[in-house]
């Protein structure tokens, strides 16, 4: 009984699933009678008579080829199994994930740049992301010359190009040199276009791409650190206070030698300096509170004057006996007092 069935039945699956393998052909073998079909999750049977696609099926599960697959495929509706019939027909299997795969330049990427006459050499990585979109392109390019296809096949062809599209990208529109990172973004996105193409006639497309980190040479490194340090701190002076304030913390400067006496010596002017600015300015403030505008003393002097003047005229004629009076205290006439 087994014999019988092994020679009249068998089951077309995905034998040895990798996670890697982007398909894998289940060919050159007869489909019986009684077959099964078994499609697992993220796989795509398609049926393949002749170079031609004849049906394509996603649905997870297990599959009568008599009952469930023959009735559905394009020119073989019309095949009928008899009791010793089979049918030779390939079934590629296709992972339907979308694959991430990392990347980093093997070499130093030379890059252009008016600094470095020989061009600022330049390392890059980080991943990017690819899935098949399109079985005819892949059947017609791909699965009819190869039995499988794996993720470092496309890894090697993404790589083969991505130093020259490194190269143009980071070199378009005058792209800081020294500050890469912050156009990673553009750079990525105009990679992944190219790159897209490039992978295209393959029946694939590149979903996404990513730039992780740019690394340059030590010396470079070593030059961009310090820059971005002093404009951290904000000038040159404040930068060497720090950093003697720093050294004398760490005991780097110490004991009684020049460097130290130095070092203490100008500490204390600077604090010198600090505590008069801060005295300065505490006078400053205090006079300006106690120092009367001078809009306000001005108003305030006419209106002593005003006062001052109306307080002490003397009338014209005495109101007692009507005599002129030429500013004296008393009337020259009645002796009446005038003020």
């Amino acid at each position: 009984m087994g014999f019988f069935k092994n020679q009249f039945s068998n089951v077309v699956e995905w034998e040895e699933f990798r996670d890697d393998m982007i398909f894998w052909k289940w060919s050159n073998r007869e489909i019986k009678k009684g077959s099964k079909l078994v499609i697992r999750s993220g796989q795509d049977a398609i049926f393949v008579n002749n170079g031609k696609i004849e049906g394509i099926f996603e649905d997870e599960g297990v599959y009568s080829i008599d009952s469930d697959i023959i009735p559905f495929l394009s020119t073989l509706k019309g095949f009928k199994f008899g009791f010793n019939s089979s049918m030779r027909v390939e079934v590629l299997f296709v992972n339907t994930k979308e694959f991430t795969v990392r990347w980093g330049t093997q070499n130093p990427v030379l890059i252009p740049t008016p600094q470095l006459p020989g061009g600022m050499p330049i390392r890059a990585n980080g991943t990017f992301n690819f899935k098949v979109t399109d079985y005819v392109t892949l059947i017609d390019k791909i699965a009819g010359m190869k039995e499988s296809y794996l993720v470092e096949d496309v890894k090697i062809r993404i790589t083969s190009v991505l130093d020259q599209l490194l190269m143009k990208w980071i070199s378009r529109e005058g792209k800081d040199m020294f500050n890469l990172q912050a156009n990673a973004a553009d750079i990525a996105q105009g990679i992944r276009e190219d790159l897209d193409m490039q992978v295209m006639d393959n029946g694939m497309t590149i979903t996404g791409f990513q730039v992780m980190s740019f690394n340059y040479p030590k010396e470079i490194q070593d030059m961009i650190t310090k820059t971005a340090s002093h404009e951290m701190i904000g000038n040159l002076q404040k930068y060497q206070q720090v950093s003697m304030t720093d050294g004398i913390a760490s005991g780097k400067v110490q004991g009684g030698g020049a460097a130290s006496d130095m070092a203490g010596m100008m500490m204390g002017m600077n604090m010198a300096n600090e505590m008069m600015k801060n005295m300065n300015q505490n006078q400053s403030q205090s006079q300006n509170q106690n120092q009367q505008p001078p809009a306000e003393k001005e108003k305030s002097a006419s209106t002593a004057a005003s006062s001052s003047s109306e307080g002490n005229k003397k009338p014209n004629f005495c109101p007692n006996c009507g005599a002129k009076n030429e500013g004296a205290n008393f009337c020259p006439n009645c002796g009446h007092k005038l003020g």
